[in-house]
Parts: structure tokens; C-alpha cells; sequence
């Protein structure tokens, strides 16, 4: 399927046949089982993630080939006009997936592991995955391309970027068992590793350093690699002082992560009160 996929979105034809409709259903199948990922794990990466650029190509295709078409549920009380190719991914009790009423949208194209919870309103972008157990909480965002591990909890008002484009670029990736706190925002192909918290409106993305206070070291995005948070790290929002020119005179700081602890037994209990509310 790689190959016919990267054909057609490297053609560029101005029509489209049946059997490039019927490609391109096959391939969005693959994503709504989660056979076919836009980054996946991979031992051999110095982040343990790889991309697959041509993934994220037949997801482009896809807005490509689709047309705008009338989604309504009702066209005057709640319309919805978007591309024929992503309507609204439909799901079943045997999915075992927790929708709440509320106006909380996934759009086709989405892995969505059993037990994930989904609480109003939450919306989850095509190329997305989320593995089993995970919450989304309110007005939460997970992004075009984001891979979300399992039994992690997306808080309230908190915003998972994707990056769809360009294709070779990593999208965010957080692991498993990740608990991410209100009003966080996670962008730019960061990577957060397995068992790490972050505290209530901490910001990730390429432009910010993340200072490690508890292992003395810096963590930053560079042209080659994203900005990884290491495993079990807790991070808070927190600021440093700008130490040259008028800013220092005004005594001004800037915002910065910092990772004030690894997680202990302490942080962990608080964390199982999640288990409690799913």
C-alpha cells in the first residue's frame, strides 16, 4: 500500500478513479485499527520513535480527494460542513470506547483503544492515536498525527499539537501512563516519555528549554532531534530571570519548564485517584 499511496499523492491527478477512492478507504481502515501509524516505536531511534512520511502523505491525500459535503445532524441547529473522505468515525459498544454526551467530536481516521474516555466537549484530529485506558477530558485537543500511549490522562483545556506537515517531521508523541495536567500544551513534534507528569499549564514546544533542576542538565530541541522529557519527570510551569540588558534592570523573568522531581510512591498514589474516576 506505501508505494501506491506515495504514487498518488506524488502524481497529483485532477481526477480521481474508483480504485483510488477504494485505496485510499483501505488505507484509512488501516488507521481506525491502528495497523497503520503516522510515527510508531522504534528500538533503533535515538528518540524510540520513527516517522512515517508516507502515512502522514495519504492523510493529505485524503483531504485532497474529498469534497465539501453537507454533515449536518441538523443543518440549522448544528451544521456541519467538512470533507467527504473524513466524516465523523462511528463507533459501537463493542468498541468499548466512552463517548460522553456533550458535543465531543473523532473524526475518521483515529485509533481509539478500549476504554479510552472521552469527556465533553474533547475533540481528537484524524492520524491521532490512543492507546487503550486513556482519558481525554474536557475541551481537551489531541492533534492531527499525535500519538497518545496508554492509561494516560489529558486534562481539561489541554492541547496535544499533531504536526501533519511537512510529513517527514515527527508529530508529538506522549508515551504511556502519562498524566498531563489542566491547561497544558504540548507542540511541535516534543516527546514526553513514558510515566512523566506535567503540571498544570506547563507549555512544550521547540523554542522553550526545559531545566532540570533534580539532574543539572538542559533539555532542549535542536535541528536533529525534538525536546524529549524524560521518563517520570515532573514539570511545572516555572521562569528564569533574564540576565542581560533591560530585562535584567527591570528585574523581568521569562517563562520555563522545570522538572522540580521524579516521580516516587508519593506522586504515584495521587496519580491512582485517576484510576478511580474512570
Amino acid at each position: 500500500m506505501q508505494s501506491e499511496i506515495e504514487a498518488l499523492y506524488d502524481g497529483k491527478p485532477a481526477d480521481y478513479s474508483d480504485a483510488d477512492f477504494q485505496l485510499f478507504a483501505g488505507f484509512k481502515t488501516g488507521l481506525n485499527h491502528g495497523e497503520i501509524r503516522a510515527a510508531e516505536p522504534d528500538s533503533n531511534s535515538p528518540t524510540g520513535w520513527r516517522v512515517n512520511a508516507w502515512v502522514k502523505k495519504g492523510i493529505l491525500l485524503g483531504f485532497r480527494m474529498g469534497g465539501i459535503v453537507d454533515m449536518s445532524v441538523d443543518t440549522e441547529r448544528m451544521p456541519f460542513f467538512d470533507k467527504s473522505t473524513y466524516p465523523v468515525k462511528r463507533f459501537s459498544v463493542q468498541s468499548q470506547v466512552r463517548i460522553v454526551p456533550g458535543g465531543s467530536s473523532i473524526r475518521d481516521g483515529v485509533y481509539v483503544g478500549k476504554g479510552v474516555t472521552c469527556m465533553p466537549p474533547m475533540f481528537i484530529n484524524v492520524g491521532a492515536y490512543v492507546g487503550d485506558g486513556t482519558m481525554v477530558d474536557s475541551h481537551a485537543l489531541v492533534g492531527s498525527c499525535a500519538q497518545i500511549g496508554r492509561n494516560c490522562h489529558i486534562s481539561a483545556a489541554s492541547q496535544i499539537g499533531g504536526v501533519l506537515e511537512p510529513v517527514g517531521a515527527l508529530p508529538v508523541i506522549v508515551e504511556d501512563d502519562v498524566l498531563i495536567g489542566g491547561n497544558c500544551g504540548v507542540y511541535e513534534g516534543a516527546i514526553v516519555k513514558r510515566g512523566a507528569v506535567l503540571g498544570t499549564g506547563t507549555i512544550l514546544n521547540r523554542s522553550t528549554p526545559v531545566y532540570d533542576i533534580v539532574r543539572g542538565q538542559i533539555y532542549r530541541a535542536t535541528d536533529d532531534a525534538p525536546l524529549t522529557i524524560p521518563e517520570h519527570a515532573v514539570v511545572v510551569a516555572g521562569s528564569r530571570a533574564i540576565t542581560i540588558g533591560p530585562g535584567r534592570d527591570w528585574g523581568i523573568s521569562i517563562y520555563t519548564p522545570v522538572v522540580v522531581k521524579y516521580r516516587d510512591a508519593k506522586t504515584d498514589a495521587k496519580i491512582q485517584l485517576e484510576d478511580l474516576l474512570r
